[in-house]
């Protein structure tokens, strides 16, 4: 098994390939989840953690609006990793968290990555809509109230989620309120510790 980067160095990778601070910011809430489901399920959190924190760094530069599964997002960005000597089950959950990929879930790491990646999304977007934009004030019951909504996040697949849920194996309310609760453990890197109140 290849020896895992250090976090610095993923995050180095990260700055380099994203300008976009809403797309740094969710590969930092998939890297929060990540890490708390690896607590939960007994796995080693740095090593799921990096793979959260990685697995778009591509996108800004190969978003795949033709969904290749060979070429740009994620498929260059698995490459770039393969070639720094990123260890493969890293890579395959990455690869699978493409369903365009083509490329089975395994690994309860590559189901959970699945599994928390449009998540994230759905529960920072709650967060925003809020008057005070803080996580800290999302509960699984108002992400669901939003999920309902089509008009809502509409480049969130609810499919996706639920769906991960399910590959999961665990409760979508309780999947749900698990990811809000790992998010406000980072809440100040993700811009959602809530608006400073007025004066």
């Amino acid at each position: 098994m290849s020896e895992l980067p250090s976090r610095a160095e993923a995050l180095a990778l990260v700055h380099e390939y994203t300008e976009s601070e809403s797309l740094r910011k969710h590969m930092l809430a998939v890297e929060a989840a990540m890490r708390a489901y690896a607590v939960k399920f007994g796995e080693d959190p740095e090593r799921w953690g990096l793979a959260g924190l990685v697995h778009d760094f591509d996108y800004e530069r190969y978003p795949n609006a033709a969904h290749s599964a060979t070429e740009e997002h994620p498929a260059h960005g698995v490459d770039v990793l393969r070639a720094r000597g990123w260890p493969d089950d890293v890579l395959q959950a990455i690869l699978g968290h493409a369903t365009y990929c083509n490329v089975p879930r395994e690994t309860p790491m590559a189901r959970t990555l699945f599994a928390v990646d449009e998540l994230t999304g759905l529960i920072t977007a709650t967060a925003l809509v809020k008057p005070s934009r803080s996580v800290h004030d999302v509960d699984a019951r108002s992400v669901r109230k939003k999920m309902k909504d089509k008009a809502f996040a509409r480049g969130v697949s609810r499919e996706d989620v639920t769906l991960g849920a399910q590959e999961l194996g665990v409760d979508l309310d309780e999947h749900i309120q698990f990811v809000i609760d790992a998010m406000r453990q980072v809440a100040p890197e993700l811009g959602l510790a809530g608006a400073p109140a007025g004066p």
